[in-house]
């Protein structure tokens, strides 16, 4: 246990092997953590638990902390695997715990795991009488499931956030003043980026809400990587910013190529784009990180994407990259297309149409080029890079 504030411990797992997540849509460079909190008042709560292959462990460091039988009250902030994956085992030893969560919590940990607990529905207000502190509760549906709350200590100014504000980072430590910032925002913009930004417009109505509560808040404890103990407002600010159709004012330029030449004109292009200083970052779609791609574009104004022809159609890491960016649904991006072909050449138009369907507004017609180019042909590239320039 680590004490996180008086009578407030983290009793959750530093998982360092994880590589993926969410099955094998997020890479976790850094592994991650789940964190679970333990309120030892005169009413014991314990808040979360952990992924299912840590269920044992957890259970049994639990009962030789506490006493599983001491605990009065589990609160489930959101039922996915990695918060409520230990439940099951959990409530095999304590099966008539009370377990706090929203309606649509009762009814999505009833579907996962086929059993019938001692429920009880809370909504946003709704609190707990712990002794010392209180438990309240305040409903983040969306963010990112339908189930989602946040659990507020007050007398504590601790706000247990679940994946709100959380980050797949594992360290040495586990406060943010502690570890390297730039890692750690590294971390913070990409699991928005590539999690939360769908759901920007209820990011934003659910900050809003949460300040016209007026909450103290000393600590934000989410459920993955570091606890916002210093300054703990400022990552609330930096969603607020991401939720707001962000950008950093550079053009990500995203390729795939058969034989160099779609990449000969991304790079053409990119020069086109410093000429008129603007920034660009040149990516190979089949060679990158595609979590780290989408936090590219999630940082960029404009997004530029070429792809060879083949078959007909686009390479397959270009079509798999635009149907998360079609998900993901971005707002205030610019983009265009370009690519080369042999005989055919349809990868142009149906990178557009993939573009136009995400959202994304395109401002430039298209670019193709057969075979590889010449140096009159890149000369073009240059140009059209220079002429997206001016849109940005």
């Amino acid at each position: 246990m680590l004490k996180i504030k008086d009578n407030i411990y983290w009793v959750g797992v530093k998982d360092w092997e994880l590589k993926m997540f969410h099955g094998q849509e997020y890479t976790t460079h850094r592994g991650s953590t789940y964190n679970s909190y333990l309120i030892k008042d005169k009413k014991i709560a314990l808040v979360d638990t952990v992924w299912t292959p840590f269920h044992e462990n957890f259970v049994n460091d639990l009962e030789e902390e506490i006493g599983l039988k001491n605990i009065d009250l589990i609160v489930i902030n959101h039922c996915e695997q990695d918060h409520a994956g230990s439940l099951a085992y959990l409530m095999e030893k304590i099966p008539e715990t009370p377990i706090y969560c929203t309606k649509n919590g009762a009814m999505m940990i009833k579907k996962h795991f086929h059993k019938d607990w001692n429920f009880n529905v809370v909504k946003t207000g709704d609190s707990i009488d712990l002794g010392e502190y209180n438990l309240v509760f305040v409903e983040t549906p969306m963010l990112h499931w339908p189930d989602s709350m946040a659990t507020y200590v007050s007398g504590a100014n601790v706000l247990l956030s679940n994946d709100a504000f959380g980050q797949h980072y594992s360290s040495s430590y586990m406060f943010n003043d502690q570890v390297d910032q730039g890692e750690l925002y590294q971390e913070a913009i990409k699991y928005y980026a590539n999690i939360l930004t769908p759901f920007s417009k209820l990011v934003k109505a659910k900050i809003k809400e949460l300040l016209s509560l007026n909450l103290s808040i000393d600590m934000i404890a989410p459920s993955h990587g570091m606890i916002w103990r210093d300054n703990p407002l400022q990552i609330v600010e930096k969603y607020d910013q991401w939720a707001s159709g962000y950008n950093e004012g550079m053009v990500v330029i995203l390729f795939d190529t058969m034989w160099g030449a779609t990449k000969k004109m991304a790079l053409a292009i990119s020069k086109g784009l410093g000429n008129k200083g603007i920034g660009t970052k040149v990516l190979n779609i089949g060679t990158s990180d595609k979590n780290d791609l989408i936090t590219e574009v999630f940082k960029a104004r404009g997004v530029i994407v070429g792809s060879s022809t083949i078959n007909k159609g686009i390479l397959s890491d270009t079509a798999a990259i635009l149907e998360v960016i079609k998900g993901l649904q971005f707002k205030n991006k610019i983009g265009a297309a370009f690519g080369s072909y042999g005989w055919s050449g349809e990868s142009v138009s149906i990178v557009e149409n993939r573009l136009k369907e995400a959202g994304i507004d395109i401002v430039a017609e298209g670019i193709k080029l057969q075979y590889d180019p010449t140096p009159e042909d890149l000369r073009k590239c240059q140009s059209f890079g220079e002429s997206f320039a001016d849109k940005v």
